[in-house]
């Protein structure tokens, strides 16, 4: 089993920054990566950026240039820092992490989201 507790979200003006921050705890053999979706209202939520654990990163178009995604493995711990923040980037973001609970089991699990809302 495997908890996700991120943090960080909050209004901001546009132009201004936040950093999410995504702690992983539980039973588990390892985390092969981590990632940040979001969801607007009334739209699917999306991928933002993710990270595994040899360091590649991938990110949306819509927030490359402004978000890096970065981890540390020794606390099991994703962040994501956001700058020059849009009203577009308003949506309740969630953590992801893919892990090996076994040798043999993989499973996905969620945050429970933190809200981002930028004012125009």
């Amino acid at each position: 089993q495997v908890q996700l507790v991120e943090s960080g979200g909050g209004l901001v003006q546009a132009g201004g920054s936040l950093r999410l921050s995504c702690a992983a705890s539980g039973s588990f053999f390892s985390i092969n990566a981590m990632a940040w979706y979001r969801q607007a209202p009334g739209k699917q939520r999306e991928l933002v950026a993710r990270i595994i654990g040899g360091g590649n990163t991938y990110y949306a178009d819509s927030v490359r240039g402004r978000f890096t995604i970065s981890r540390d493995n020794a606390k099991n711990t994703v962040y994501l820092q956001m700058i020059s923040l849009k009203p577009e980037d308003t949506a309740v973001y969630y953590c992801n992490a893919d892990v090996s609970s076994t040798l043999i089991m993989r499973n996905n699990y969620w945050g429970q989201g933190t809200q981002v809302t930028v004012s125009s």
